[in-house]
Protein backbone atom coordinates (compact mmCIF):
# COMPACT_ATOMS: atom_id res chain seq x y z
CA UNK A 1 0.00 0.00 0.00
CA UNK A 2 1.75 3.29 -0.79
CA UNK A 3 1.54 5.98 1.66
CA UNK A 4 -0.94 8.76 1.81
CA UNK A 5 -0.38 11.61 -0.19
CA UNK A 6 -2.22 14.70 -0.78
CA UNK A 7 -2.40 18.03 -1.25
CA UNK A 8 -5.37 20.01 1.19
CA UNK A 9 -7.69 21.49 -1.22
CA UNK A 10 -6.11 20.50 -4.32
CA UNK A 11 -6.65 17.54 -7.14
CA UNK A 12 -3.66 15.61 -6.33
CA UNK A 13 -3.30 12.84 -9.80
CA UNK A 14 -0.75 10.41 -9.26
CA UNK A 15 -2.44 7.32 -10.15
CA UNK A 16 -1.86 4.75 -7.40
CA UNK A 17 -2.22 1.23 -8.60
CA UNK A 18 -5.52 -0.23 -9.30
CA UNK A 19 -6.44 -3.53 -7.90
CA UNK A 20 -5.50 -6.60 -9.51
CA UNK A 21 -7.43 -7.84 -11.83
CA UNK A 22 -7.59 -12.23 -13.55
CA UNK A 23 -9.42 -13.32 -16.26
CA UNK A 24 -12.63 -13.35 -14.81
CA UNK A 25 -15.45 -11.44 -16.24
CA UNK A 26 -17.56 -8.70 -15.11
CA UNK A 27 -20.89 -6.87 -16.14
CA UNK A 28 -20.66 -3.30 -17.97
CA UNK A 29 -24.16 -2.55 -18.57
CA UNK A 30 -25.63 -5.40 -20.31
CA UNK A 31 -22.10 -6.05 -22.02
CA UNK A 32 -20.23 -9.02 -20.60
CA UNK A 33 -16.32 -7.90 -20.47
CA UNK A 34 -12.94 -8.69 -19.17
CA UNK A 35 -12.76 -7.62 -15.13
CA UNK A 36 -9.41 -5.82 -16.14
CA UNK A 37 -11.63 -3.39 -18.50
CA UNK A 38 -13.97 -2.24 -16.55
CA UNK A 39 -12.50 0.38 -14.68
CA UNK A 40 -10.90 2.05 -17.86
CA UNK A 41 -14.43 1.88 -19.20
CA UNK A 42 -16.24 3.92 -16.42
CA UNK A 43 -13.55 6.14 -16.13
CA UNK A 44 -14.94 7.03 -19.89
CA UNK A 45 -18.47 6.92 -19.30
CA UNK A 46 -17.73 9.89 -15.95
CA UNK A 47 -15.15 11.72 -18.64
CA UNK A 48 -17.98 11.91 -20.71
CA UNK A 49 -20.62 13.03 -18.42
CA UNK A 50 -18.63 15.26 -15.76
CA UNK A 51 -19.16 18.58 -17.16
CA UNK A 52 -23.35 18.08 -17.16
CA UNK A 53 -23.54 15.41 -13.88
CA UNK A 54 -25.35 17.60 -11.79
CA UNK A 55 -27.52 18.77 -14.28
CA UNK A 56 -28.68 15.94 -15.26
CA UNK A 57 -29.15 14.27 -11.86
CA UNK A 58 -31.78 17.37 -10.89
CA UNK A 59 -33.18 16.33 -14.21
CA UNK A 60 -33.51 12.59 -14.17
CA UNK A 61 -34.97 12.25 -10.82
CA UNK A 62 -36.83 15.56 -10.79
CA UNK A 63 -34.81 16.85 -7.71
CA UNK A 64 -35.60 13.85 -5.89
CA UNK A 65 -31.81 12.87 -5.40
CA UNK A 66 -30.97 16.07 -3.00
CA UNK A 67 -34.09 14.35 -1.07
CA UNK A 68 -32.39 11.49 -1.27
CA UNK A 69 -28.91 12.62 0.02
CA UNK A 70 -30.45 14.86 2.56
CA UNK A 71 -32.51 11.63 4.23
CA UNK A 72 -28.94 9.90 4.10
CA UNK A 73 -27.66 12.75 6.15
CA UNK A 74 -30.40 12.57 8.59
CA UNK A 75 -29.51 9.03 9.27
CA UNK A 76 -25.97 9.35 9.36
CA UNK A 77 -25.89 12.80 11.85
CA UNK A 78 -22.30 14.37 11.02
CA UNK A 79 -20.97 15.06 14.43
CA UNK A 80 -17.95 17.72 14.57
CA UNK A 81 -14.45 16.98 13.92
CA UNK A 82 -15.19 14.04 12.28
CA UNK A 83 -13.27 12.95 9.50
CA UNK A 84 -14.85 11.54 6.40
CA UNK A 85 -14.00 9.59 3.20
CA UNK A 86 -16.31 9.77 0.20
CA UNK A 87 -15.39 7.58 -2.40
CA UNK A 88 -16.52 7.94 -5.79
CA UNK A 89 -17.22 11.37 -4.33
CA UNK A 90 -17.38 13.07 -7.79
CA UNK A 91 -18.50 16.58 -7.52
CA UNK A 92 -18.32 16.54 -3.95
CA UNK A 93 -22.27 16.47 -3.30
CA UNK A 94 -22.07 14.43 -0.06
CA UNK A 95 -19.28 16.07 1.47
CA UNK A 96 -20.37 19.20 1.18
CA UNK A 97 -23.71 18.23 3.08
CA UNK A 98 -21.69 16.30 5.66
CA UNK A 99 -19.55 19.09 6.42
CA UNK A 100 -22.39 21.57 6.57
CA UNK A 101 -24.53 19.30 8.66
CA UNK A 102 -21.08 18.43 10.88
CA UNK A 103 -20.07 21.99 11.37
CA UNK A 104 -16.76 21.48 11.29
CA UNK A 105 -14.64 18.36 10.37
CA UNK A 106 -12.97 17.51 7.67
CA UNK A 107 -13.73 15.50 4.20
CA UNK A 108 -11.78 13.57 1.44
CA UNK A 109 -13.58 13.61 -1.92
CA UNK A 110 -11.86 10.56 -3.93
CA UNK A 111 -12.61 9.16 -7.23
CA UNK A 112 -11.57 6.94 -10.33
CA UNK A 113 -12.26 9.76 -12.56
CA UNK A 114 -10.24 13.09 -12.23
CA UNK A 115 -12.66 15.59 -14.53
CA UNK A 116 -15.51 14.82 -12.30
CA UNK A 117 -13.42 16.12 -9.57
CA UNK A 118 -12.15 19.03 -11.05
CA UNK A 119 -16.26 19.86 -11.76
CA UNK A 120 -16.80 19.45 -7.78
CA UNK A 121 -13.83 22.46 -7.75
CA UNK A 122 -15.32 24.62 -9.62
CA UNK A 123 -18.40 24.61 -7.57
CA UNK A 124 -19.24 27.59 -4.69
CA UNK A 125 -19.20 25.25 -1.57
CA UNK A 126 -15.71 23.85 -2.46
CA UNK A 127 -14.21 27.54 -2.40
CA UNK A 128 -16.02 28.06 0.89
CA UNK A 129 -14.96 25.05 2.74
CA UNK A 130 -11.26 24.44 0.66
CA UNK A 131 -9.55 24.15 4.17
CA UNK A 132 -11.63 21.36 5.32
CA UNK A 133 -11.67 19.51 1.51
CA UNK A 134 -9.00 17.43 0.42
CA UNK A 135 -9.10 15.58 -3.29
CA UNK A 136 -7.79 12.25 -4.26
CA UNK A 137 -7.76 10.44 -7.53
CA UNK A 138 -8.06 6.75 -6.39
CA UNK A 139 -9.42 3.39 -6.80
CA UNK A 140 -12.28 2.30 -4.23
CA UNK A 141 -10.41 -1.22 -4.32
CA UNK A 142 -7.48 -0.16 -3.30
CA UNK A 143 -7.51 3.04 -1.42
CA UNK A 144 -4.44 4.91 -0.97
CA UNK A 145 -4.69 5.38 3.07
CA UNK A 146 -3.45 3.80 5.90
CA UNK A 147 -5.78 1.46 8.21
CA UNK A 148 -8.11 2.96 10.82
CA UNK A 149 -8.10 6.62 9.28
CA UNK A 150 -11.62 7.73 8.77
CA UNK A 151 -14.60 8.07 11.22
CA UNK A 152 -17.19 7.47 8.68
CA UNK A 153 -17.35 6.29 4.79
CA UNK A 154 -19.77 7.16 2.17
CA UNK A 155 -20.29 6.20 -1.06
CA UNK A 156 -23.25 7.40 -3.08
CA UNK A 157 -24.79 6.11 -6.59
CA UNK A 158 -20.89 4.79 -6.86
CA UNK A 159 -20.42 1.14 -5.26
CA UNK A 160 -22.15 -0.54 -8.29
CA UNK A 161 -20.00 0.90 -11.07
CA UNK A 162 -16.76 -0.47 -8.69
CA UNK A 163 -15.72 -3.66 -10.97
CA UNK A 164 -15.81 -5.83 -7.43
CA UNK A 165 -18.01 -4.37 -4.72
CA UNK A 166 -16.91 -6.97 -2.35
CA UNK A 167 -13.51 -5.70 -2.60
CA UNK A 168 -14.56 -2.01 -1.96
CA UNK A 169 -16.56 -2.69 1.09
CA UNK A 170 -13.52 -4.82 2.39
CA UNK A 171 -11.63 -1.37 1.97
CA UNK A 172 -13.85 0.50 3.49
CA UNK A 173 -14.00 -1.39 6.82
CA UNK A 174 -9.87 -1.42 6.61
CA UNK A 175 -9.54 2.41 6.50
CA UNK A 176 -12.35 3.22 8.99
CA UNK A 177 -11.47 3.42 12.83
CA UNK A 178 -13.06 1.09 15.22
CA UNK A 179 -16.35 2.62 15.65
CA UNK A 180 -16.28 3.81 12.66
CA UNK A 181 -19.61 4.18 10.09
CA UNK A 182 -20.05 3.04 6.64
CA UNK A 183 -23.03 4.17 4.76
CA UNK A 184 -24.34 3.45 1.56
CA UNK A 185 -26.58 5.36 -1.01
CA UNK A 186 -27.25 2.94 -4.12
CA UNK A 187 -30.29 2.88 -6.80
CA UNK A 188 -32.21 -0.47 -5.58
CA UNK A 189 -34.99 -2.59 -6.51
CA UNK A 190 -39.05 -1.85 -5.99
CA UNK A 191 -40.30 -4.73 -4.44
CA UNK A 192 -43.62 -4.58 -6.32
CA UNK A 193 -42.84 -6.22 -9.88
CA UNK A 194 -45.53 -4.33 -11.68
CA UNK A 195 -43.81 -1.06 -10.10
CA UNK A 196 -40.42 -2.12 -11.15
CA UNK A 197 -41.39 -2.69 -14.58
CA UNK A 198 -43.19 0.88 -15.01
CA UNK A 199 -39.78 2.28 -13.44
CA UNK A 200 -37.98 0.25 -16.16
CA UNK A 201 -39.71 1.50 -18.86
CA UNK A 202 -39.54 5.02 -17.72
CA UNK A 203 -35.64 4.23 -17.21
CA UNK A 204 -34.62 2.55 -20.32
CA UNK A 205 -36.85 4.99 -23.01
CA UNK A 206 -36.64 8.34 -20.94
CA UNK A 207 -33.15 8.80 -19.39
CA UNK A 208 -30.90 7.75 -22.76
CA UNK A 209 -33.05 9.91 -24.01
CA UNK A 210 -32.24 12.95 -21.28
CA UNK A 211 -28.68 12.14 -22.10
CA UNK A 212 -28.82 12.40 -26.00
CA UNK A 213 -30.36 16.08 -25.19
CA UNK A 214 -28.87 17.60 -22.41
CA UNK A 215 -25.37 16.16 -22.46
CA UNK A 216 -25.33 14.91 -26.39
CA UNK A 217 -24.33 11.06 -24.78
CA UNK A 218 -27.33 8.50 -25.12
CA UNK A 219 -24.33 5.68 -24.38
CA UNK A 220 -23.19 6.77 -21.11
CA UNK A 221 -26.56 7.22 -19.64
CA UNK A 222 -27.80 3.96 -21.60
CA UNK A 223 -24.56 2.20 -19.55
CA UNK A 224 -26.48 4.06 -16.33
CA UNK A 225 -29.51 2.91 -16.48
CA UNK A 226 -28.47 -1.25 -17.42
CA UNK A 227 -26.24 -0.67 -14.69
CA UNK A 228 -28.88 -0.26 -12.20
CA UNK A 229 -30.35 -3.19 -12.98
CA UNK A 230 -27.39 -5.28 -12.62
CA UNK A 231 -26.66 -4.12 -8.67
CA UNK A 232 -27.82 -6.93 -6.41
CA UNK A 233 -31.08 -6.04 -4.32
CA UNK A 234 -31.41 -4.68 -0.86
CA UNK A 235 -30.81 -8.22 0.70
CA UNK A 236 -28.18 -9.34 -1.02
CA UNK A 237 -25.97 -6.19 -1.04
CA UNK A 238 -26.55 -6.19 2.99
CA UNK A 239 -25.15 -9.17 3.24
CA UNK A 240 -22.02 -8.05 1.33
CA UNK A 241 -21.68 -5.04 3.91
CA UNK A 242 -22.25 -8.12 6.88
CA UNK A 243 -19.35 -10.39 4.53
CA UNK A 244 -17.00 -7.52 4.45
CA UNK A 245 -17.35 -7.26 8.61
CA UNK A 246 -19.67 -4.73 9.54
CA UNK A 247 -22.05 -4.98 12.48
CA UNK A 248 -24.96 -3.42 13.30
CA UNK A 249 -25.89 -3.65 9.46
CA UNK A 250 -29.20 -2.26 8.03
CA UNK A 251 -31.17 -0.65 4.78
CA UNK A 252 -33.72 1.80 4.62
CA UNK A 253 -35.25 1.75 1.03
CA UNK A 254 -36.02 5.15 -0.61
CA UNK A 255 -39.02 6.35 -2.97
CA UNK A 256 -40.26 2.36 -2.37
CA UNK A 257 -36.86 1.04 -3.05
CA UNK A 258 -35.73 2.61 -6.33
CA UNK A 259 -32.76 4.07 -3.95
CA UNK A 260 -32.07 2.52 -0.62
CA UNK A 261 -29.48 3.43 2.25
CA UNK A 262 -27.16 0.84 3.75
CA UNK A 263 -25.43 1.38 7.18
CA UNK A 264 -23.03 -0.54 9.26
CA UNK A 265 -20.49 0.13 11.75
CA UNK A 266 -16.82 -1.26 12.51
CA UNK A 267 -17.61 -2.38 15.61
Amino acid sequence: MPPVAYIRGEIFGRQYPMAGTSNKTTHFGSQTIPEADKAGRVQGVFNSVASNYDIMNDVMSMGIHRIWKDAMMDWLAPRRGQNLLDVAGGTGDISFRFLERAGGGHATVLDLTEPMLIEGRKRAEATQMQDSLDWVVGDAMALPFGDNTFDVYTISFGIRNVTRPQEALNEAFRVLKPGGRLMVLEFSQLPNAAMQKAYDLYSFNVIPRMGQMIAGDRDSYQYLVESIRNFPDQDTFLGMVRKAGFGNAKYRNLSLGIAALHSGWKI
